[in-house]
């Protein structure tokens, strides 16, 4: 009941410029997902219709083959394979990301030695280059070493334009700490392990998680480079979708697997936002 009145003080504070300012930009966050939801519930909705003409469950007792949602959860969508694919390969690919990420943003965040600024930009090339350039580049030599169209194969490429963003985001994160911490702890006789594990990482962790679930979304929205890897064996959420959009036009299933595929980001995004909160080292 506090917590409730204190929000409602926080509210009334700010200038109504402020709450002009807050309106629009959760205006703009929520509203591309109306359109989505009223479109996954539609049978019919054409222009310039403000709302479907004709409902999704107006016409399910009618036709003999499954609509919309029904479709959606039928195994004959493939939308349950999609989105295991999906998860699995985004899980997979954040715990890489991090084993390989932790000890090099480490080194680049508190060492000087030749060749740093030239290794950071190596690091952050990827970024640099169209996604089908790096797709097509990649693809002759996953064929050669029998990567294409493997699971390895996705969770490989997968790691190119992720592993930018989890260094620079963990760089950050070791540049705001320091040391000092470390270096008493040292003082006091700890030994590494100690020191990682009771020191290091609880300064680093809100960080550490910021940076999974930044990886985690890029992996599960990638779609170029799945399918070129993937050669269309490795069915995720962005390749069905696409290969459900690529008519032109957007129907109640395509609608239905794009709020599908945001649903395991939103969650995530709140379970991060709250552990970081309350999370004791927070500030």
């Amino acid at each position: 009941m506090i917590g409730q009145t204190s929000k409602l003080r926080d509210l009334k504070a700010i200038s109504p410029w402020q709450r002009l300012l807050v309106l629009t930009m959760a205006t703009f966050t929520i509203a591309p997902f109306a359109p989505l939801i009223i479109q996954s519930l539609a049978f019919r909705w054409a222009w310039p219709n403000i709302l479907p003409t004709v409902w999704w469950h107006e016409q399910r007792e009618r036709s003999p083959f499954p609509l919309a949602w029904d479709y959606v959860f039928s195994p004959s969508s493939r939308v349950g394979e999609a989105t295991l694919n999906t998860l699995g390969i985004g899980i997979a690919v954040t715990l890489l990301c991090l084993l390989i990420c932790l000890p090099a943003a480490r080194v680049l965040a508190q060492r000087n030695f030749r060749g740093k600024n030239q290794l950071e930009f190596l690091i952050a090339l990827p970024l640099l280059l169209p996604e089908a350039a790096i797709g097509i580049a990649l693809l002759m030599i996953f064929i050669a070493l029998g990567l294409a169209g493997t699971y390895a194969g996705v969770i490989v490429v997968h790691l190119i334009p992720t592993i930018p963003y989890m260094v620079r985001m963990l760089t950050a994160v070791y540049q705001g700490h320091g040391t000092d911490a470390e270096d008493h702890a040292r003082v006091l006789g700890a030994n590494r392990r100690q020191i990682f594990f009771r020191v290091t990482l609880p300064m680093i962790l809100p960080g550490v998680i910021a940076g999974c679930l930044f990886t985690f979304l890029v992996s599960t929205n990638l779609f170029l480079l799945t399918f070129f890897i993937g050669q269309g064996q490795i069915i995720t959420l962005p390749t069905l979708l696409f290969a459900k959009i690529s008519g032109g036009a957007l129907d109640a299933t395509g609608a239905g697997i794009a709020l599908i595929a945001s649903i395991p980001g939103i969650i995530l995004l709140i379970f991060t936002d709250r552990f970081i909160r309350n999370y004791p080292l927070a500030e």
